[in-house]
């Protein structure tokens, strides 16, 4: 039996949000963990991910109590901001999966001369020095420069997973946007459907 009735378009919806309440809180989850363990000193990075969490823990708030009270205008609101992250969330995944090596070089020495705080985490962490090249005179964290041992580029080993992560950030984004995708034709089919518990004689 197809699932088209208003308890099922309901309950589909509450159990989606449910999944997105899930991710956010892992999303945050993860960042405190990031800098409770010393992995992660970049509060540029761990603020970008906490506000996505956020931002996702208030979109499921938004769509549950929409979802719940079949409130017209929440479902309204949710609808179009799931429909304008869909879209984003999509254009960038592609974009991910669509990078050539050469781009993925020039998108990573572009993040690596703008934040030097996780580019401190990079070196002290992956055990190397400098992107292309490195400076003697510069500040490296890594265990090899304080040991005199010679250091490794970062570019090198940077690049064996730049490939695969970004393969992987675009795969789950692709897979993430045909969820929203899927809640906003849930919340459109939702809003026109009329509350028999309201009034029991719609559908007779």
């Amino acid at each position: 039996m197809v699932c088209g009735g208003f308890a099922c378009s309901k309950n589909c919806l509450c159990v989606l949000n449910l999944l997105y309440t899930l991710v956010s809180l892992l999303l945050i989850g993860i960042a405190a963990w990031g800098i409770g363990f010393g992995l992660i000193s970049s509060l540029r990075v761990v603020g970008v991910v906490i506000a996505v969490g956020i931002f996702l823990f208030l979109i499921a708030l938004v769509g549950l109590i929409g979802a719940v009270k079949h409130h017209q205008v929440l479902l309204f609101f949710y609808m179009i901001i799931l429909l304008l992250v869909f879209i984003v969330q999509f254009s960038v995944s592609c974009a991910c999966l669509a990078l050539n090596q050469e781009q993925q070089g020039q998108l990573l020495e572009v993040g690596w001369n703008n934040t030097a705080s996780a580019r401190n985490d990079i070196q002290r962490n992956l055990n190397c020095c400098g992107f292309r090249s490195f400076n003697p005179n510069d500040t490296c964290l890594a265990s090899c420069m304080k040991s005199g041992h010679p250091c490794s580029l970062c570019a090198p080993i940077i690049g064996k997973y730049a490939g695969e992560v970004l393969r992987f950030v675009g795969g789950i984004g692709l897979f993430f946007s045909f969820t929203e995708i899927l809640g906003v034709w849930l919340t459109y089919r939702y809003r026109n459907q009329k509350d028999p518990r309201a009034n029991p004689s719609a559908f007779l």
